[in-house]
């Protein structure tokens, strides 16, 4: 039951605005204090300053504690399921380096990409994968963590090589009818699904071909000179610590299809990071058996001796879906990208999106939102001014609210009227609800997927962000189209029947 006091006062536009420039001034005294900790504390100590500012707000307002403090733990509910996801990774990414799934992704992908094409095979390939499975969190938990491993050991950008990956990732996301937010957008509308996507072609296809074209660029400008020996010399340490071969790729296989079987990303994660546990197991024993901590050896005296590598095989793989196992390879770029995984490793992640979804809360139960965002529309006029503005209340709502999902429904739900009594089709407003909310939430470092992509890829979004070329031309594309009238759809006036008396 609510405890909401029905006396409450609308907030004012000062009122909505403190919370959020007080939270801009910190993020950026974060960033500039702190650098590339600023994700590890800082941050987090900054949206919790804003929550508390916005809440003392909505007391002033009339609202009572327990009701923000219930919007609070609304908020959080909404996030817990991209936590349990990020846990999942956290072992998936464990186990799969246990098992060599990982490392054998490098291998291969040493010899196929040339690094002058690199980048722009990078965002290619997790263009089609998230479009086969529809979704970018798993395309980047999977293909996306070997790319950063190939990028590493072909000492080329990780920066770029991230924003590729995003770039690539939410392209097919975002065309892919299995996409979660693909079918979130048109349901908010009141659009069909296919009619949402082929209309979202027109701003998107020229995207990721500027995209394409740009990675490309940036990939003859890499300095490749002696590649040749240094990916031989990465490939035999490789091979020297892990055994190579397809079968080791055996539970990437399994995920992407029952990804594409529509399995729920936490139990298909989390099922493919046990089968890599399991494949280390059989393909990778002796390297698993060599990572058991000999102190722990008194505790096995119960149990037969046939049973003793077993169980130490199992504690290993244990080991490895809660925290980072070591590997000392003697390659310090080899190193950087084996050393991760375990669920551990996403706790600060998970610190980060309750931070920011408690922020995000608070912000809409008294009402601070809703009075910026009317506020969005005075004047508003033309077809360009709609779709700008939609846009730009969706980056919005993926700053303040750091959630994807808002992004979209809440303002489809207010605009949908809107686009109503403008004469506009209400593809088009589905189609920059996409354009606006879920393009730019992983260049956000507090919204959930920007963090998710942080954990995952282990490279800031304040690192990639300007490298992420499809998701910032996208925006832009759709709003050029808008003022210019391209494919913008406008609705029918009504048929009049005309009677006439015989």
């Amino acid at each position: 039951m609510s405890t909401e006091n029905n006396s409450t006062k609308t907030p004012s536009m000062l009122d909505a605005l403190t919370p959020i420039i007080l939270l801009i001034v910190l993020m950026g005294s974060s960033v500039y204090l702190f650098g590339e900790d600023s994700s590890f504390g800082p941050n987090q100590i900054a949206l919790l300053i804003g929550t508390f500012t916005a809440a003392i707000i909505g007391l002033k307002n009339g609202y009572k504690w327990q009701a923000i403090e219930e919007g609070i733990v609304g908020g959080i509910a909404l996030s817990l399921n991209a936590c349990l996801i990020l846990l999942a990774v956290g072992a998936l990414i464990g186990t799969w380096m246990l098992a060599g799934t990982v490392p054998t992704l490098v291998y291969y992908g040493l010899s196929l990409l040339n690094p002058s094409f690199f980048y722009a095979a990078a965002c290619l390939i997790c263009a089609i994968v998230a479009m086969s499975i529809g979704s970018s969190w798993t395309t980047a938990a999977t293909i996306g963590v070997a790319l950063i491993g190939v990028a590493t050991a072909m000492d080329l950008s990780l920066a770029i090589t991230a924003g590729a990956i995003v770039s690539g990732a939410y392209f097919g996301d975002k065309l892919s009818p299995l996409s979660e937010t693909t079918n979130l957008a048109p349901a908010v509308a009141g659009t069909d699904l296919f009619e949402h996507i082929k209309y979202m072609l027109w701003t998107t296809v020229p995207s990721i071909i500027i995209a394409l074209i740009l990675f490309t660029t940036l990939g003859f400008q890499e300095d490749v000179v002696d590649s040749g020996s240094r990916i031989s010399a990465m490939q035999a340490i490789i091979s020297e610590q892990f055994t190579i071969g397809w079968y080791t790729l055996v539970p990437l296989i399994v995920l992407l299809v029952v990804a594409v079987k529509k399995m729920p990303a936490f139990p298909a994660i989390f099922m493919a990071a046990v089968l890599g546990g399991i494949w280390a197991m059989i393909f990778q024993s002796e390297l698993v058996l060599s990572k058991f901590n000999p102190d722990l050896l008194d505790k096995l005296s119960i149990f037969p001796a046939f049973l003793q590598d077993t169980i130490q095989s199992v504690m290993v793989v244990w080991q490895a879906m809660f925290t980072q196992l070591e590997y000392i390879t003697g390659d310090d770029a080899l190193d950087s990208l084996v050393n991760r995984g375990g669920m551990d490793g996403m706790l600060n992640t998970i610190w980060l999106i309750i931070c920011a979804m408690s922020f995000g809360a608070v912000l809409d139960k008294v009402g601070l939102l809703k009075a910026i965002v009317g506020a969005c529309l005075y004047g508003a006029k033309t077809a360009g001014d709609m779709v700008t503005r939609t846009i730009l209340t969706c980056f919005g709502a993926n700053l303040v609210t750091a959630d994807q999902y808002i992004s979209i429904v809440m303002p489809g739900r207010m605009y949908k009227e809107e686009f109503t009594k403008r004469g506009l089709h209400q593809l088009n407003l589905s189609r920059s609800l996409e354009d606006g909310g879920t393009i730019t939430s992983p260049l956000i470092p507090w919204n959930t997927c920007g963090a998710y992509m942080h954990g995952v890829l282990q490279v800031s979004p304040l690192d990639y962000v300007f490298y992420a070329f499809f998701n910032l031309i996208n925006p832009f594309m759709a709003i050029f189209y808008a003022y210019f009238g391209i494919k913008i759809l406008r609705l029918e006036p009504p048929k009049v029947k005309i009677v006439t008396n015989k």
